[in-house]
């Protein structure tokens, strides 16, 4: 279990920087991070860390992937968690 924790913080930390990354590359008008990567990182784990890079960063909360997927998966995967738990 202990490896589970290690694991969700690593890549909730990750997605969270991914975004973030994403925003400022926007910002500058730069190559862009893709979506499916994105939206991959959280289906992985990475929820948490990718909506709070949305609401504290304001990135991709217009597109409806993001919208209502990422807080379906965050759902989803609390709903795991608590039952591994």
């Amino acid at each position: 279990m202990k490896w589970l924790i290690v694991y969700l913080i690593i890549i909730n930390a990750g997605s969270f920087l991914i975004m973030l990354a994403d925003k400022n590359k926007a910002r500058r008008r730069q190559w862009r991070i893709p979506e499916r990567t994105l939206l991959g990182l959280a289906a992985i784990g990475g929820s948490l860390g990718t909506w709070l890079a949305m609401l504290l960063f304001r990135h991709k909360t217009l597109h409806a992937r993001f919208r209502y997927g990422v807080p379906a998966m965050l759902a989803v995967q609390t709903a795991l968690l608590i039952w591994l738990l």
